[in-house]
């Protein structure tokens, strides 16, 4: 039997974000004064959406509320200007989106990007049609590792939770598959580490896209 859908987070799984989500934050960051960070430091600030990016970057004792949001929007203005300069699709993605199309099998798109972003970057780096269903960061529906939008996308569909997989690289992935009882998988090649997705629970742990393939019958 075939799992009928594959759910993707974007950032660090279908795409490589890094650089323009750093980049973006560091000069918000500099423009007032705090300290700023290397890319591979980010890593470990992203996935929870912005407001959490920033959160993360700004130092202990300047977490108040005047600080996050000033931050906040200079971030959100300087990437809603820069977010596609370093961008790009992870190698091998194309080639199993490909595959997953020729099986019959649906695509979907669950991230905590906000949703205009999320959107901005699907239309920039994939065929119109790709995907059934994209989702990002909306202020009425909780944020990933809650279930509401994977929940939201398997109705959608019509199909039933345990009929889909759903594909991430962070431990916020892993738990939103696990709470919405989806073949949780761990993409290897993204911003966390193979430690975080085991000790978060990840059924299946891939090296490649492609990899994929070899999980999509139960």
């Amino acid at each position: 039997m075939q799992y009928k859908a594959v759910i993707f987070d974007l950032d660090g799984t279908l795409l490589n974000t890094l650089d323009d989500l750093a980049d973006s934050a560091n000069r918000a960051l500099a423009a007032r004064g705090f300290p700023t960070y290397t890319v591979d430091e980010y890593k470990y600030f992203i996935g929870d959406g912005a407001e959490m990016l920033v959160r993360r970057a700004l130092p202990e004792g300047a977490r108040d509320d005047a600080a996050v949001f000033g931050v906040l929007d200079a971030f959100k203005e300087d990437y809603s200007r820069n977010w596609n300069v370093k961008t790009r699709i992870y190698e091998g993605v194309n080639d199993l989106l490909s595959a997953v199309e020729g099986l019959g099998v649906r695509k979907a798109i669950l991230s905590n990007k906000p949703h205009e972003y999320t959107l901005l970057c699907v239309e920039e780096y994939f065929a119109p049609g790709t995907f059934e269903m994209v989702l990002g960061m909306r202020p009425e529906v909780p944020k990933k590792p809650d279930p509401a939008g994977a929940f939201e996308i398997v109705q959608s569909l019509s199909l039933k939770p345990e009929e889909c997989v759903f594909l991430g690289d962070s431990s916020t992935d892993i738990h939103t598959a696990k709470n919405a009882n989806m073949l949780a998988v761990g993409a290897l090649w993204g911003f966390r580490t193979a430690d975080e997705l085991t000790q978060a629970g990840a059924q299946v742990e891939i090296r490649t896209p492609m990899e994929l393939m070899n999980h999509l019958k139960r």
